[in-house]
């Protein structure tokens, strides 16, 4: 089995919302129409089995970004048949290499999956880690994400009842051009 790993294009965006279904319909994942997928599938990382015929989509994560210091890794999903080979690590490896390039600070997720996230160096977060002058920004999007992150009363318990966590990247790696 060959793992390629690449930035989603608008073929790849029914693939990607077919794969993340099934964890929307278990209320693992935020449930979007197809239409949000097309529009955000630039924010996408694929991974395709390229040995197998039709080389699916075997998984995907997203790199959304809320404000210029922080981003939402959203949407990481791995097909079934794949879990457990390391998939979902190097799609969440890609995700953080991108946002580490774009100068981002820190990462959040909303997840089931804590000790995955965990293990990657993110941390269980109360409240919300923005300053007030962000968070009115932030209050104007019509997101379901943003306002997961906001932790509002409309989305509370939230949507899913997953946890939320933060992960601070490497002031270090932050200055490589």
């Amino acid at each position: 089995m060959t793992i390629q790993y690449r930035p989603a294009r608008p073929a790849d965006a029914r693939a990607v919302a077919a794969l993340a279904a099934p964890y929307a319909e278990r209320r693992i994942l935020i449930a979007k129409e197809l239409i949000q997928y097309f529009e955000d599938i630039q924010e996408f990382i694929v991974a395709q089995d390229v040995d197998s015929d039709g080389k699916p989509i075997v998984g995907c994560g997203a790199l959304h970004v809320f404000w210029d210091d922080i981003a939402e890794i959203r949407t990481l999903a791995v097909a079934p048949d794949y879990l457990h080979q390391g998939i979902g690590h190097r799609i969440l490896s890609f995700l953080e290499d991108r946002a580490t390039k774009m100068g981002l600070k820190r990462l959040f997720c909303l997840t089931f999956e804590v000790d995955f996230f965990a293990r990657h160096g993110f941390a269980e977060i109360e409240g919300t880690p923005v300053g007030v002058d962000v968070y009115q920004e932030m209050l104007r999007s019509h997101d379901t994400g943003v306002a997961e992150f906001l932790d509002l009363a409309r989305v509370k318990p939230n949507t899913l009842g997953n946890t939320r966590m933060l992960k601070e990247l490497p002031e270090l790696a932050r200055r490589l051009p």
